[in-house]
């Protein structure tokens, strides 16, 4: 019987009663449309890198999209002159760092600065991924999907979508509140992504958008440079950090496939070194074992802002109601709430921050969801002791409370 531990980047997660991997359209169409007449527990899942399922079975349906096609609607070369807008279809199965691989290698612009992101295409619309100066909302002409409750495909606009920070009106559709689920679809969103449609930029260089970045690449913010070299930096800084998943997990049987094979070998390459399996069992990195940044940075409101010490980052942003806001940090909150690297609830805990970055919650190994979850509920508990302020998980929480 396959597991969520088996099939998620932080290696935890209960038994799954049926586990479904469609390789048609209509396929993905019919497993959803099953496990929703039959009033079955439906979780459609990507890479597994921002969930964090309960270590009890899970009693329904998990989808897994098994269609991988990037497809070219478009000129590929560029007219002399003319538009250099391309558009590229991916199916919702098809690997992120994929994608973006391909993009670079089409000589495109537009997504370079999201590169080693775990997760796949369908995935990435409905958190609207970001890092280094791009989201993914920036890019995104359309997407596909099944409207569980209508029972029909609709194709949605970046209007339609409600792109925010690190959110869409897919993954709206799944809460109450933050980080307490919705009724009626949880853990699956309303509309379930079946392809997206991006428009990006023939140009074999990109705009260096993130300070980090720029430094690693030796220029200012704002300069151009090949995309490739944002990419192999982008990879750089985010191994640096430990913030890529473990290129281990596609030696899994469950994972096998899901990712193209050459992008497998050279991220074990780049891992590991020449021997990658040896390595792997010598020394497993337990940093890349977790579901990335685990809470979303808080965005406040002007007096709770003003509640805290002068010194915290403060950004402007948008209130959920649309108001200003203010975007903190919640690396430096949980930093400054006396959280350091590679801290655990005791000695012999099996889960810990990442010894690289205080935001992952990582698996030392062996790890059960619930070692996770405590964890967390340490970390949320005292950041809001110090400064006010709740923490809320970015990823999918399934089968526990973490509010």
């Amino acid at each position: 019987m396959t597991t969520f531990a088996e099939l998620t980047t932080i290696g935890v997660g209960g038994p799954i009663a049926r586990f479904i991997e469609p390789t048609t359209r209509v396929g993905v169409i019919e497993a959803v449309e099953e496990a929703d007449a039959k009033g079955l527990p439906l979780c459609v899942i990507g890479g597994g890198s921002n969930m964090l399922v309960s270590d009890t079975p899970f009693p329904g349906v998990v989808v897994r999209d098994a269609r991988r096609a990037i497809t070219v609607p478009d000129e590929a070369a560029p007219v002399e002159g003319g538009d250099r807008t391309v558009h590229i279809n991916a199916e919702a199965g098809c690997n992120w760092d994929d994608f973006v691989a391909f993009t670079v290698e089409m000589g495109l612009e537009g997504v370079e600065g999201l590169s080693g992101i775990p997760g796949t295409v369908g995935a990435s619309v409905v958190q609207n991924i970001g890092a280094y100066g791009q989201e993914v909302a920036s890019s995104v002409e359309s997407v596909e999907v099944w409207d569980r409750k209508d029972k029909r495909t609709v194709e949605l606009t970046p209007d339609d979508l409600r792109f925010g920070y690190r959110s869409s009106a897919l993954k709206s559709s799944m809460y109450a509140a933050p980080a307490t689920p919705a009724a009626e679809f949880f853990p699956t969103p309303r509309y379930v992504v079946l392809s997206v449609t991006f428009a990006l930029r023939h140009s074999a260089t990109g705009t260096v958008g993130y300070g980090q970045l720029a430094k690693a690449l030796g220029v200012q913010v704002g300069d151009r440079m090949e995309t490739r070299a944002i990419r192999n930096a982008v990879l750089k800084v985010r191994a640096s950090k430990g913030m890529l998943e473990d290129a281990a997990r596609y030696l899994n049987p469950a994972m096998e496939g899901t990712k193209r094979a050459d992008q497998v070998r050279i991220a074990l390459r780049a891992q590991y070194g020449d021997d990658p399996e040896r390595a792997v069992q010598d020394h497993p990195d337990h940093d890349r074992h977790s579901c990335g940044s685990f809470f979303m940075n808080p965005i406040l409101t002007a007096e709770q802002a003003a509640r805290l010490p002068e010194d915290v980052p403060r950004f402007d942003a948008a209130l959920p109601d649309g108001t200003p806001g203010v975007k903190t940090s919640a690396a430096w909150l949980i930093d400054h709430a006396g959280f350091h690297k590679g801290f655990k609830t005791a000695e012999d805990a099996k889960a810990g921050l990442s010894t690289m970055h205080t935001l992952a919650l990582t698996n030392r190994g062996g790890a059960q969801a619930s070692d996770v979850a405590d964890l967390a509920r340490a970390v949320q508990d005292g950041v809001e002791a110090a400064f006010g302020v709740r923490l809320v998980p970015e990823p999918v929480v399934v089968g526990m409370d973490l509010r």
